[in-house]
């Protein structure tokens, strides 16, 4: 099993930046591809960014691409994502999310270890 825990969702206003991280716990490894999903309010959820196990390949969302930027500490077991230049629509709660082989996917049902989310809201 693997644990993964969220940190350093909050409030902030359009334009401004946020840094998430997921500490990961458990029976983890560097070899897991992990990512961050969203869900809006009323929304299903989507996929935002992944970063592969072997070789750190991303793969992002055209939403967030050039704002966004997922990276991973594999010392720590630490998965960050820096969000920049954040616009209300980016408003959701954050999912930190792994599986358990190292290629890069953007369906959430290939995941297989999930977060309880991190809340990040837009206050324009």
């Amino acid at each position: 099993q693997v644990q993964l825990v969220e940190s350093g969702g909050g409030l902030v206003q359009a334009g401004g930046s946020l840094r998430l991280s997921c500490a990961a716990s458990g029976r983890t490894s560097s070899s897991k591809a992990m990512g961050w999903f969203r869900q809006a309010p009323g929304k299903e959820r989507e996929f935002v960014a992944a970063i592969s196990g072997i070789d750190g390949t991303t793969v992002y969302a055209d939403s967030v691409k050039g704002r966004f930027t997922i990276s991973r500490d594999n010392a720590k077991n630490t998965l960050n994502l820096q969000m920049n230049s954040l616009q209300p629509e980016d408003t959701a709660v954050y999912y930190c999310a792994a599986r358990g082989s190292s290629i890069v996917r953007v369906s959430a049902s290939l995941y297989d270890y999930w977060g309880q989310g991190a809340q990040v809201t837009d206050t324009s």
